[in-house]
């Protein structure tokens, strides 16, 4: 009966080891380990052997016969399983790949650059960056910079009011102006900073406007600053940025919130001028509304648009084909 044991076991194991499929497996345990099967014949014929001790000799060999075949079986098992798993995975990805071609770095956005290159610029003449937020109360907007409420300079703005706090309150900054305010009402002269950002207009989108655009405006505040030191320093940073074939110029102009106030140009190695700004000399009441003494400091400031500084160093007819997000455009810089 020994022989015969160990026969349905070696028969039992080759069928669970070769088994290919889940189902296979337990089609086989069910031939070999089922009430019908050669191993369950086999316990069934204990009760005909002579003696107790053959009984429990047969039925301990038994017991190891089955106990070898179910633990091939959870091993098979867990194999086929993992590989049933595998092919299932395999036949549900998905490729995801973008491109075939070998991936090319793309590079900063044109107004980026400018803005990059400006900082750059104005960090190498001495200046400092400051910074200051989006949305903007009234006060930093236009009071503190020599406007108030009924003041007609106001309607230069197209402004855009955000529903927040009292009507009327809080804008979406219309010139990076107030970053100059904040800095002069939390910062002691001397006083060199330039402020790079985002601004907000209530503007129809045109070759020249945007209604969202970017600003740099620079401001100086220092003992016996004069209109010579504005002149000289807009003259450092048209031949820094733009080349030695440069020059600038002012114009005079108006400002509420610097007296006297001037338009800046720059020529062309052609000989042609081109609008890139305003500036002027910091207004007495722009200073005092800040906590800085007019009588002893004095100051200039200076902004312009990065966007148009942008369009004009690449040659873009139109503003608007920056923010095209047309690859045909994009891949030219």
């Amino acid at each position: 009966m020994i022989d015969e044991i160990e026969q349905c076991r070696d028969a039992a194991l080759a069928a669970v080891r070769g088994a290919d499929s889940v189902d296979v497996l337990e089609q086989a345990l069910g031939e070999h380990l089922g009430k019908r099967g050669p191993l369950a014949s086999l316990k069934a014929r204990l009760g005909t052997l002579a003696t107790v001790d053959e009984k429990k000799a047969m039925g301990q060999r038994l017991n190891e016969a089955m106990a070898a075949v179910g633990a091939a079986a959870d091993e098979r098992r867990m194999a086929l399983a993992a590989g049933e798993r595998a092919q299932l995975l395999e036949s549900e990805r998905m490729d995801l790949t973008e491109h075939q071609r070998e991936p090319r770095r793309g590079h900063a956005h044109l107004v980026t650059e400018a803005w990059e290159r400006l900082e750059d610029v104005f960090v190498g003449l001495g200046f400092k960056i400051a910074e200051g937020p989006e949305i903007e109360t009234d006060w930093y907007n236009f009071e503190a910079l020599n406007m108030p409420p009924s003041h007609p300079a106001r309607s230069m703005w197209d402004t855009l009011f955000v529903d927040h706090g009292a009507p009327g309150s809080t804008v979406l900054r219309t010139h990076t102006s107030p970053v100059q305010a904040r800095v002069m009402t939390t910062q002691e002269p001397p006083i060199y900073v330039v402020a790079p950002g985002r601004v907000f207009r209530n503007e129809t989108a045109d070759a020249t406007h945007m209604p969202v655009f970017h600003q740099i405006e620079g401001l100086v505040v220092d003992r016996g600053i004069s209109f010579a030191d504005l002149a000289g320093t807009i003259e450092a940073f048209t031949r820094a940025f733009f080349g030695p074939g440069f020059t600038s110029r002012l114009r005079p102009s108006f400002f509420p919130f610097t007296e006297p106030s001037a338009e800046f140009d720059i020529r062309r190695p052609d000989g042609s001028w081109l609008e890139l700004g305003g500036c002027g000399m910091v207004h007495p009441n722009v200073l005092a509304a800040c906590g800085i003494d007019p009588e002893e400091w004095s100051g200039f400031a200076f902004g312009f648009g990065i966007d148009r500084m942008a369009k004009e160093y690449h040659g873009v007819d139109d503003l608007r084909e920056m923010y095209s997000n047309d690859i045909r455009f994009i891949e030219q810089f």
